[in-house]
């Protein structure tokens, strides 16, 4: 069965575009006009993946990722003209999995859908234990799921693979264009704030489910680790 992408843009060629190109790769392809009739749409299909654009009328694009987020932790590109460095980041804090810039290259837009979907399904970074426990948390690779204390913490695709990379390597540093290439595979150019953004997501919700209890820590000028449990 092929995958059910759902692309939210009120731009009718843009969505045509990219649509076309999602379909000649085996994808089946939705479209909605606005956040509202995705939000429609998401409650009766099952759908994989979400293309969304920022600027739209009724309920823009950050608004509709922030409802999504609530409850569901399907992937989403956020596809904006907007090209500033503060506008990737609001979107990647509110649960953006990806960004990318109008006007983008279709045959790109392709390759994130794919590399999205794929660590969805699973986790890429060739982890041998399936259940990993480090205090109060308990992250699990084949359920793809974090509890704290028997509670779920709701983690994008990404942030769970972060998060793993450094839990499975307790006490290694990474830098963030370490995490950049070994998460997204690909090269880091200019990723710092990208990780940073997901970096501070996962602290934020580890820290509502067991407050004052630190996980990720910094080291300044280095990187993120995780320390080793005793």
């Amino acid at each position: 069965m092929s995958n059910n992408i759902l692309i939210v843009d009120d731009d009718r060629e843009i969505a045509k575009l990219a649509e076309i190109y999602l379909r000649n790769e085996g994808y089946h392809v939705l479209q909605a006009q606005d956040g509202l009739e995705a939000l429609h749409i998401i409650e009766r299909v099952p759908i994989n993946l979400i293309i969304l654009d920022i600027m739209m009328p009724n309920m823009d694009g950050l608004e509709l990722c922030k409802h999504i987020r609530i409850n569901n932790q399907v992937p989403i590109l956020m596809l904006s003209a907007k090209v500033q460095d503060m506008d990737k980041i609001m979107g990647l804090m509110t649960g953006a999995d990806d960004y990318m810039v109008k006007p983008f290259n279709p045959l790109e837009l392709v390759a994130r859908v794919r590399a999205l979907l794929r660590r969805s399904n699973y986790s890429p970074l060739g982890m041998d234990k399936d259940v990993i426990r480090i205090n109060s948390l308990e992250i699990d690779k084949k359920s793809h799921k974090v509890t704290a204390n028997e509670k779920e913490i709701k983690l994008t695709s990404i942030e769970f693979d972060i998060l793993y990379l450094l839990i499975k390597n307790q006490g290694t540093v990474y830098s963030s264009e370490e995490i950049f290439e070994r998460v997204w595979k690909e090269d880091s150019m200019g990723s710092n704030k990208t990780v940073m953004v997901h970096i501070k997501n996962i602290r934020d919700k580890i820290d509502l489910a067991i407050p004052g209890e630190t996980i990720i820590q910094t080291v300044w000028g280095v990187g993120y680790k995780v320390e080793k449990s005793h």
